[in-house]
C-alpha cells in the first residue's frame, strides 16, 4: 500500500506550502465526476483526522481517507511542465480508461 510523490512533485508541493505558510501536507482524493466517473481532487492539509492514512516522499506528508485507498493504492503523482501547461500528472496503475479530456477516470 502506497502513494508517492516524484521528487518534482514533492518539491512543487513544499513551494506551495511554503507560500501558503501553513499546512502539514497534501490531501489527494477522488470524487464522482466527469465523463468516466471519477476524478483526482487536491487540497492542503492542516490537521491530520483518524480517517487518515499518512505517506510520505522526499518529506512531504500526503493523506488520503481510508476508504480512497481501494482506488489511489500504487499511485505515483508526478509534476511536470509541458509547453505552456503545467501540473500534477497522476500515475494510477488501478485506472481502466480516462475520459477524452484527461479530467476523470474509471476503476
Amino acid at each position: 500500500m502506497s502513494i508517492l510523490l516524484t521528487k518534482q512533485a514533492a518539491l512543487r508541493v513544499s513551494n506551495l506550502l511554503s507560500q501558503r505558510g501553513s499546512g502539514v501536507g497534501l490531501r489527494i482524493k477522488v470524487k464522482t465526476t466527469g465523463c468516466s466517473g471519477l476524478s483526482y481532487k487536491l487540497e492542503y492539509v492542516d490537521k491530520c483526522s483518524l480517517e487518515d492514512l499518512v505517506f510520505e516522499s522526499f518529506g512531504v506528508k500526503i493523506f488520503i481517507k481510508k476508504d480512497h485507498l481501494i482506488y489511489l493504492d500504487g499511485t505515483e503523482i508526478d509534476y511536470a511542465k509541458e509547453g505552456f501547461k503545467e501540473g500534477f500528472k497522476f500515475i494510477n496503475p488501478n485506472e481502466k480508461a480516462r475520459c477524452g479530456c484527461g479530467e476523470s477516470f474509471t476503476i
